[in-house]
């Protein structure tokens, strides 16, 4: 299962993200976000390339749709595998997203997010004012990216359940929140351990600080791995 796991290189610099990487060998895919990407560019993404990792670039575009296809477009020469913008672009972004990236020899898989992990329920209603219930909202967000002709979407473990049985199987699902039960909540509102991510339908699960701030990294995420190993 090690293989359904994404460690983000939450750090400011390249030079910390080398440390990293460095320090967990074993891990295979890594996610690259804004802090880091506009730190570094390129270089961060050249370097996992060279070392055959797999790449989640997460920049959440989110924008009118021609600037989000050229986006897309742009971020093909980095040959990525997983590559994100926010559902809440609307239908025609997300559309042009597909289209910009559907004849690339090697196009990434483009994931909406449906709603940001850090947004609880009350946040959605009072200051999004946004009249439906979370999951309700977390749904319809992943539904049109589904329609859209989008891979998969980025989603709280807590939709993921649903999603997987609106979505399909093929329908690829991202996990962020995911917190073993020894580790704390951090500024997460809507989590869940691997196991549970996984048995609810998951593809994958992203895994942050839990592994990359342990004492001991390398003995955290073969302790995370073991648990869903023994327990799926």
């Amino acid at each position: 299962m090690s293989h359904k796991i994404i460690v983000p290189l939450d750090v400011p610099t390249l030079e910390d993200a080398k440390t990293l990487v460095e320090k967990l060998p074993q891990v295979s895919f890594w996610k690259v976000g804004l802090e880091l990407f506009v730190s570094t560019g390129a270089d961060i993404l050249q370097y996992l390339k060279d070392r055959d990792k797999k790449i989640f670039l997460d920049l959440k575009f989110h924008d009118i749709p021609n600037t989000v296809a050229g986006a897309c477009r742009s971020a093909l020469i980095y040959e990525v595998d997983l590559l994100t913008l926010h559902a809440t672009a609307g239908r025609k972004a997300l559309e042009a997203a597909v289209a910009a990236v559907k004849d690339a020899k090697k196009p990434p898989q483009l994931l909406a997010i449906s709603l940001l992990t850090s947004i609880d329920s009350r946040s959605l209603a009072f200051d999004l004012k946004v009249p439906l219930e979370l999951p309700e909202y977390a749904l319809n967000m992943a539904m049109l990216a589904k329609e859209s002709g989008l891979n998969g979407a980025v989603c709280s473990p807590q939709e993921v359940s649903k999603l997987r049985e609106v979505c399909g199987q093929d329908f690829t699902l991202v996990c962020p929140g995911i917190r073993p039960s020894w580790s704390v909540k951090g500024d997460q509102s809507r989590i869940a351990t691997p196991k549970d991510a996984i048995t609810q339908g998951a593809s994958y699960l992203v895994i942050g600080r839990p592994i990359t701030a342990a004492d001991k990294p390398a003995e955290a995420w073969e302790r995370i791995c073991q648990e869903i190993d023994d327990e799926g």
